[in-house]
């Protein structure tokens, strides 16, 4: 039997999945910008999935959804279709989603600032405000950090750089908050970004919620689609199996907090605290929970855990490709590459039992313990 705690890379699809590729795969095929009944008429249910999808967390009157085909291309609009003038200001300890195409911003001629963190991930606000002015264009701030779990208070944020810039657009990946911090987005929060399959969808989907009075330009041209932001057809079967999940999610979302809060203080006390060090605070989001085995690299304990049937992450699956043999972000964190070399990422899913923390923490114990006396 499998243990997945991996949850923070991607979530294994609901049940309602399958019902929903019958009936959208292999029954309602249409193309939803046709304009016979059977497009229409998709074209009619996208419209009441964003308006159903954006009351979750905001407000109907004021925001709109854009699809896109990733929580990356959302990130990708953002920055892209926000930031064409002045200057960028976002975090170090942002997704590579966001991290490069500031990169990228930044080769192009906008001039790009990165804000410090502190100890558990999040943004140090003062930092980050010391570096917005008038010719900010855009701001940058990550909801949940996806390699330490810390949270960032995106409302109180988005209302301190509007104070000093009401011009700045304030953008925020919420890839690992939707559906599982509760929150109401605020007036002042002008994009976010949320993505299908961390939390129960499909790969093949992400949204990009915006302010309706936020002008961004296209990321992908064609034939006008995503109120001409993002043309391409729509993947009707995955954003109905996004709709699916959001509803799910929300409607159980304290309940969940609950459940994956024990799950994590159960890991947490469980670990040998003469083996691992806790990286992420108490007060980060209970999905994530980041430590560093001492001494032992952490793809080491990686691999000998998936021999023995635990799936965990090292960190950031997205940037797993990438030469460095550090995080950025824990590196920023102000970590030495020693704690660095020896990161672990845990991340949970309300689907996980007690019984499989239990047996997590027994395979994680005795696979640093056994490494250790070998390298002894």
């Amino acid at each position: 039997m499998i243990i997945y705690l991996d949850n923070a890379a991607t979530t294994k699809p609901d049940k309602d999945c399958l019902a929903i590729a019958n009936e959208y795969i292999g029954e309602k095929f249409y193309n939803p910008s046709a304009l016979y009944a059977e497009g229409y008429n998709l074209q009619r249910e996208i419209r009441e999935i964003k308006e159903k999808t954006i009351a979750l967390i905001a407000d109907n009157e004021k925001f709109d959804m854009i699809f896109t085909a990733s929580g990356t291309e959302a990130d990708n609009l953002a920055l892209f279709g926000g930031c064409r003038r002045g200057n960028l200001v976002t975090t170090e300890g942002e997704h590579s989603a966001v991290y490069s195409c500031a990169k990228e911003l930044k080769r192009r001629g906008i001039e790009t600032v990165f804000a410090r963190l502190n100890s558990d991930g999040s943004v140090n606000v003062d930092d980050l405000l010391s570096k917005v002015n008038e010719k900010t264009s855009l701001v940058s701030v990550m909801h949940v950090n996806n390699e330490t779990g810390a949270i960032n208070d995106i409302n109180a944020i988005a209302a301190k750089v509007k104070a000093k810039n009401p011009f700045a657009l304030f953008h925020s990946d919420g890839v690992q908050s939707f559906g599982k911090i509760p929150t109401k987005l605020t007036e002042n929060i002008d994009a976010y970004s949320v993505s299908a399959h961390k939390i129960g969808g499909v790969r093949g989907c992400g949204a990009l919620i915006i302010k309706k009075s936020a002008a961004l330009m296209p990321l992908i041209y064609g034939g006008g689609q995503e109120n001409g932001l993002v043309s391409g057809t729509e993947n009707v079967f995955a954003i109905k199996c996004f709709a699916s999940a959001s509803r799910k999610r929300h409607e159980n979302i304290t309940e969940n907090y609950s459940r994956v809060s024990e799950l994590n203080s159960t890991m947490r006390n469980l670990l040998d605290g003469k083996l691992f060090k806790i990286i992420s605070s108490r007060e980060s989001s209970p999905y994530i929970l980041t430590v560093a085995a001492y001494g032992v690299r952490g793809e080491i304990i990686m691999h000998e855990a998936d021999d023995r049937g635990l799936v965990i992450g090292t960190g950031s699956a997205c940037s797993s490709n990438k030469k460095n043999r550090y995080s950025r972000v824990i590196l920023s964190c102000g970590l030495s590459e020693d704690i660095a070399d020896g990161i672990l990422r845990i991340s949970f899913s309300p689907d996980n039992t007690l019984e499989e923390i239990k047996k997590a923490a027994e395979i994680l114990n005795e696979t640093v313990k056994n490494r250790a006396e070998k390298m002894s």
